[in-house]
Formats: C-alpha cells, sequence, structure tokens
C-alpha cells in the first residue's frame, strides 16, 4: 500500500472539512440537540460527498467536472435554498420537542442532508480539482491504485474530523443547560440562513 499517497488524500480530506461553514454549524446544533451519533452521521454525509468529488478529481473524470462547472448557478440555487429551509426550521425549533424526537429522528435523514448540501457546492468540486492540479496528483492515466487511494485518504481525513468534531461536542453536551438550546438553535439557524442568503446572492442572472 502507498502510505504517502493515502496520507496526500488525507490531509487533502482534513482540510477541506475543517474551515467551519454551514455543515459544521449544523453538526454542532445536532450534536448539542440530539447526540453526538447524530452529529457523527450528519459528518458521514459530507465525508462522503467530499469522497465523491475527491473520486472526480482523482480519476480525472474532467467530464463530469465540467458539467458540474457549468451547472454550478443550478446547484447553487439548490443548496442555498435548502440551506435557507433548514435555518428558518432550526430558528423556529424548541428544545424541548427536539429533545422528544431525538429517537425518533432518522439516521438516514440526518445523513442525506449533509450529502445534499454538500454536494450542491459547486466550491466543493472547484476545491478539489485546484488542490489536486497544484499537488500534481491524479494525473497519472491509468494509476487506478494511486487514485483509489487517495480516495479512500480524503474520505479518512474528511471522517476524522467530523468524529473529533461530533466527539468533541458530545463531551460537553452533558454539560450544556437544556434552556441554553434555544439559543443555540437560534443563533445556528441564523448562521445557516445567512449561508444560504449569501449563496443565492451569488447568483448570476441570465
Amino acid at each position: 500500500m502507498d502510505i504517502p499517497v493515502l496520507f496526500k488524500g488525507a490531509m487533502i480530506g482534513l482540510s477541506i472539512a475543517a474551515p467551519v461553514g454551514p455543515i459544521g454549524v449544523l453538526c454542532i446544533r445536532r450534536t448539542l440537540a440530539e447526540g453526538r451519533l447524530v452529529g457523527l452521521v450528519s459528518g458521514m454525509g459530507a465525508a462522503t460527498a467530499d469522497a465523491a468529488y475527491g473520486s472526480i478529481a482523482a480519476f480525472g473524470l474532467t467530464f463530469i467536472s465540467s458539467a458540474l462547472v457549468h451547472q454550478q448557478a443550478w446547484l447553487r440555487l439548490v443548496g442555498g435554498l435548502f440551506l435557507c429551509f433548514l435555518g428558518v426550521r432550526t430558528l423556529l425549533a424548541r428544545p424541548a420537542d427536539q429533545a422528544a424526537r431525538a429517537q425518533a429522528r432518522g439516521l438516514w435523514q440526518s445523513y442525506g442532508s449533509t450529502l445534499f448540501l454538500t454536494l450542491t457546492n459547486p466550491m466543493t468540486i472547484l476545491s478539489f480539482a485546484a488542490i489536486f492540479a497544484g499537488l500534481g496528483l491524479g494525473q497519472q492515466p491509468g494509476d487506478y491504485l494511486s487514485a483509489g487511494l487517495l480516495v479512500l485518504g480524503v474520505f479518512a481525513g474528511s471522517a476524522t474530523w467530523w468524529l473529533a468534531l461530533s466527539s468533541g461536542v458530545g463531551a460537553l453536551r452533558a454539560k450544556f443547560p437544556r434552556a441554553g438550546l434555544l439559543w443555540v438553535n437560534r443563533l445556528s439557524g441564523a448562521v445557516i440562513l445567512v449561508f444560504g442568503l449569501v449563496a443565492l446572492a451569488g447568483l448570476r442572472p441570465g
């Protein structure tokens, strides 16, 4: 196994996942409101999307990346609207209701929402393409083993970040006052809503 390639992939996945954005805010809020497992599963959705976009860059699938770039306005529109929806719903959520629904909430829903949000962010594929090109990765046609290790590393690095984040926030959950969740909902909902509005504001007419 080519450990250096795997390590490079892990560093790329970690560097792309670590900056706090709407997914990070969502993961923190879900961990506090619904538990460590829900937060971790939410992060795994983002890690899966990172691996998907990483595979496009690693395997040199330029026709897919070009198609995604050409459709970035639609992706930004859909992702922005979904962020606004999540933001408003989080703003209006009541802590008591969240606690009552914590176990009934499907983990697939938590996973799918972050997977969808990350896939509809056109900057994700552009980030992977830029990093891979800058490091000279994914440019050896037919080297599927190295490409596969890169993708595995990207997923491992991204997943490690979400595991660390959900574990750290989860450790604070027991000490977090239930009444404080109201302000967590309001703050995180407002931040997510702002991210959605910024995405929509970036749309160019025509």
